[in-house]
């Protein structure tokens, strides 16, 4: 069987950009995305400069994390080795665009579905090269089976010296350039410093137009470059490096608002259903007012968690895919199927309590909902460390992260519901020490993340932006000072003086803290630009 790959020599790109007319002619490619493009940097200072080529698209990695992360199998890789995808298939939920190191995906304006280059593999089926490679006129691309001995690609590849981008993400990708200019392999070492054509797509194109997002010019504005000092908004002078001059505006933020608040609102139902049926497992009295309100809290915001996963999906009829084709090395996958059992679980309890089994239920069934409780709280994490295109997600600290906030959240809805429940009040002394402690974890966690070492240039420049850039006043002043210290400081002071309203209020800051700790941590990283 066949092993395909491109090879791009740069010794002949002129940057025509007929490989990018081609495919989009070819494919019927909608304005504003392209499957293939040509990325122009400029190096150097008058009169002294060379301006560079380089062909941008899928890399078809023989690891593909667009595969693993899809969940309903829309990608896949061919037996020749080429990564195709199926349209009828796609939940449009973005995955894989998270999951590619090499911004090689997009959405679709028109079907709302993912698409990349496919190597053209109906053309290959039948015996014909790919568009581009027929349409060059310098025959600067190169496809091929590179397990042939006989093709060009080969022997390339056996004679040249060849550059891919990116080999430290282990995707071992298939497309080589002779030539590549590091400058434009890796996207920080030439910034943009200024609009160019078609950048002002970087507001985003088809159904995304409305955001506003910014791209390219979130990432200029946002970030500081390594070395910066916080708090200086410019950087220390120095050297002129390369510049892009022409490219395909970084696609900004997939994974909008709706994220987030998923990840706020399960967190809630975990940390609800969690703190009351784990006293009643460890065989404490917990009156069953409070663990019905426990539930039905539990029950609401998974609601909520599943309507706003719907929502952010961009083919939201076809939600039921991920449950009836699942693709199961995917974590959102693995994810419905646990969020749905732990829905179910509830559903369960709150109907044998119903009918008057609810001693009986309980016993059997609060570890159970223990155990999804924590699983449908740090579920996510795994879930955004298959996004290896955004490497400040890789941290392992992450899931200890989302199971401090479960637990933060979890002791501050049901602080809040004992103001109504009387049955909850008894619980307060023991929902007033999850909030200390989980507020000193969230703590000490988010300085894990931030300050430790970083897999990468690419995680260290999201979290300078979370830190010292962007989102600093955001971060400093919603996450730390007013979502963790204030309440912590709060709670601490409740408990002293017996005041419970005050331990009230500061549950509910501890709530805004963690969802503006969320937005931040989901939407800086995606500022990073990846192509």
């Amino acid at each position: 069987m066949a092993n395909y790959g491109f090879i791009i020599d740069n010794r002949k790109c002129i940057g025509c950009h007929a490989c990018t007319v081609a495919c989009k002619a070819e494919h019927e490619v909608p304005l504003g995305v392209n499957r293939t493009w040509v990325k122009y940097i400029e190096k150097g200072e008058f009169p002294d400069t060379q301006r560079a080529f380089h062909v941008m698209r899928c890399n078809h990695c023989e690891d593909a994390p667009c595969v693993e992360a899809c969940p309903v199998t829309a990608l896949y890789v061919r037996e020749d080795g080429i990564v195709d995808f199926n349209w009828d298939r796609c939940i449009g939920c973005k995955a894989c665009t998270q999951a590619c190191p090499y911004d090689a995906l997009y959405i679709d304006p028109e079907s709302h579905t993912a698409a990349k280059c496919n190597y053209c593999a109906h053309r290959v089926d039948m015996g014909l090269e790919p568009a581009c490679v027929n349409v060059c006129p310098e025959q600067a691309i190169i496809s091929g089976d590179m397990d042939d001995p006989a093709s060009e690609i080969s022997r390339l590849l056996a004679r040249e010296k060849v550059t891919v981008r990116r080999p430290e993400k282990g995707t071992k990708p298939k497309l080589f350039y002779i030539n590549g200019d590091e400058a434009a392999l890796t996207p920080e070492d030439a910034p943009v410093r200024s609009d160019y054509m078609w950048s002002n797509q970087r507001r985003g194109v088809g159904h995304h137009a409305p955001s506003g997002r910014d791209g390219n010019a979130s990432v200029a504005q946002g970030v500081i470059p390594l070395g910066t000092k916080p708090g200086r908004e410019r950087p220390a002078p120095q050297p002129e490096r390369a510049r892009r001059t022409y490219d395909e505006p970084n696609k900004g933020v997939m994974w909008g608002k709706e994220v987030p608040g998923y990840v706020f609102t399960k967190a809630l139902a975990s940390g609800a259903v969690a703190i009351p049926f784990l006293a009643a497992g460890l065989g404490l009295e917990v009156a069953a007012s409070a663990l019905r309100a426990g539930a039905v809290l539990g029950l609401v915001f998974m609601a909520l968690t599943g309507i706003l996963l719907i929502m952010d999906l961009d083919r939201p009829d076809r939600f039921h895919y991920v449950l009836l084709r699942p693709q199961w090395r995917s974590w959102l996958v693995r994810g419905a199927y646990i969020i749905t059992g732990f829905g179910g679980l509830i559903t369960l309890w709150l109907a044998l309590e119903l009918l008057g089994a609810g001693g009986i239920a309980t016993a059997v069934l609060s570890w159970p909902l223990v155990v999804l409780a924590a699983a449908t709280a740090v579920y996510t994490a795994f879930l955004f460390a298959q996004a290896r295109g955004r490497s400040f997600w890789q941290s392992p600290a992450l899931p200890v992260h989302m199971g401090a906030h479960a637990a933060v959240a979890g002791a501050a809805v049901l602080y809040l519901a004992s103001f109504f429940v009387s049955g909850l009040q008894p619980l307060r002394a023991a929902l007033e020490l999850t909030l200390v402690l989980g507020l000193l974890g969230g703590l000490f966690v988010l300085w894990a993340e931030l300050g430790s070492r970083h897999p990468d240039r690419d995680a260290e420049r999201a979290a300078k932006m979370i830190y010292g850039g962007r989102y600093r006043r955001l971060f400093w002043g919603g996450s730390v000072a007013l979502g963790s210290l204030l309440p912590l400081a709060l709670t601490v002071a409740g408990i002293l003086l017996a005041a419970p309203v005050a331990v009230a209020f500061a549950g509910a800051l501890a709530l805004l803290g963690i969802l503006i700790t969320e937005h931040v941590w989901v939407e800086a990283p995606q500022l990073i630009p990846l192509a």
